[in-house]
């Protein structure tokens, strides 16, 4: 299934002429000429990989800018296409962890390799990240991080609380939150860190995961930012 890349350039022939390349290697090319075209497009479209363009116009958010929202509320993988060659702002640029960063003009292969190289390499960092291993029975299995509902601290253990099992690894709440996904899991309460995704309904004292009532702390009020 071709791959879906966001396009973020504000000259148009420079989009004509990178999006050409890359429906010739059969991506579909999602346009947009400015930042705020940009988040709509991620707001409704499911992206695979962003191309971003530092310059996006005097009046507007640049690239650099813009990525760090991408990290913060989207974690999709890009790649900087730009004419800029100052150190100091590709030192910048680098701060906000690209994939890779190309300077234009650009050889066509060494687009498509940018291009292939994040999205294998974000998929690698994707399966690592999605799984954990538990104990079932007498054997270990990996649990898909989107199974869990709800995870428990009971002492030195918690309990993963899934659709209809639970299981017991041997963790502190602390050291299972280094290991997830941050938009996908929220810690509530010093014992319970909810799947935002199976969140039912909630309030500022619980929040209600598969019929059971998880109470909320008040240190925790500014984590559970559902919207």
């Amino acid at each position: 299934m071709p791959k879906n890349i966001l396009l973020v350039e504000d000259d148009f022939l420079n989009r004509r002429l990178t999006k050409k390349i890359l429906v010739q290697s059969d991506y579909n090319v999602l346009e947009a000429k400015n930042s705020r075209e940009a988040l709509r497009i991620l707001e409704a479209e499911s992206v695979d990989l962003i191309i971003l363009d530092i310059n996006l116009g005097e009046d507007d958010v640049n690239g650099i800018e813009l990525s760090h929202q991408i990290n913060e509320k989207y974690r999709i993988p890009f790649i900087y296409l730009t004419a800029y060659e100052n150190p100091e702002i590709i030192g910048n640029a680098l701060k906000s962890t690209p994939y890779s960063y190309l300077t234009k003009p650009f050889k066509n292969i060494d687009l498509i390799t940018a291009i292939e190289l994040a999205i294998r390499k974000d998929a690698l960092a994707t399966k690592e990240t999605r799984t954990i291993v538990v104990k079932d029975d007498d054997f270990k299995k990996e649990l898909n991080l989107d199974d869990i509902y709800y995870l428990a601290s009971e002492g030195n253990y918690l309990l993963i609380h899934t659709c209809d099992s639970i299981y017991k690894i041997r963790s502190t709440i602390k050291q299972i939150q280094e290991t997830l996904p941050d938009d996908v899991f929220v810690q509530v309460h010093r014992a319970f860190i909810v799947n935002k995704s199976k969140i039912e309904k909630f309030n500022n004292k619980f929040v209600y995961v598969k019929d059971t009532a998880i109470p909320v702390s008040r240190n925790f009020l500014d984590e559970l930012n559902l919207g």
